[in-house]
């Protein structure tokens, strides 16, 4: 039972982290990134796909981002979409390909982002403590039922409390290594 408890808070935990390394991503940090477009949605002949499904995104250098659809008359579209979409680019189209300068991030936008990293990282925690919570809790019923002792319980309640604090750490260190690299100019 320790180790089902063990293994649900750790299942739990790396769903988080795995949701903040996605949001992370998704923060530009002055430098070309292609998963800034994910989640972006393009209408294609009538129906709404992700761009990723109707172009392809590419690094042309560390301040230029490259968009190459795979149909032609897709351009637009794809122009439109990112005109329309909050994320503050302006692209450039050649009839071809789609080429999309990043624009150096002001004092002022870096602080923003800093602070939304901060929030991803708080709701990452919030969610390993509620593993944590809930893994406790399954230990606890199995106290309960006799079907572990109180030691067990004990023992089960450390690892899973070091896990938590391991997790904590790690999205910590996630903070720093995003807030640094948003931070460089």
């Amino acid at each position: 039972m320790q180790n089902e408890a063990l293994e649900f808070a750790k299942d739990g935990m790396d769903k988080a982290m795995e949701h903040l390394h996605t949001n992370l991503a998704k923060i530009r940090a002055g430098r070309a990134n292609p998963a800034v477009f994910d989640g972006l949605k393009v209408e294609s002949y009538g129906t709404v796909l992700p761009l990723n499904q109707v172009a392809t995104i590419s690094v042309g250098d560390a301040r230029l981002l490259v968009i190459k659809p795979w149909d032609r008359n897709m351009l637009g579209p794809i122009e439109k979409a990112i005109n329309n979409s909050s994320l503050g680019f302006n692209p450039n189209s050649d009839g071809v390909i789609l080429r999309i300068p990043v624009p150096p991030l002001t004092e002022e936008r870096r602080r923003g982002l800093v602070k939304q990293v901060r929030d991803f990282v708080e709701e990452t925690k919030i969610a390993c403590r509620q593993a944590r919570r809930e893994a406790n809790e399954l230990l606890k019923e199995s106290e309960k039922d006799k079907q572990i002792s109180e030691d067990e319980l004990k023992r089960g309640l450390e690892k899973i409390q070091q896990l938590t604090d391991e997790y904590i750490k790690k999205t910590e260190e996630a903070l720093l290594k995003k807030e640094a690299e948003i931070m460089e100019v």
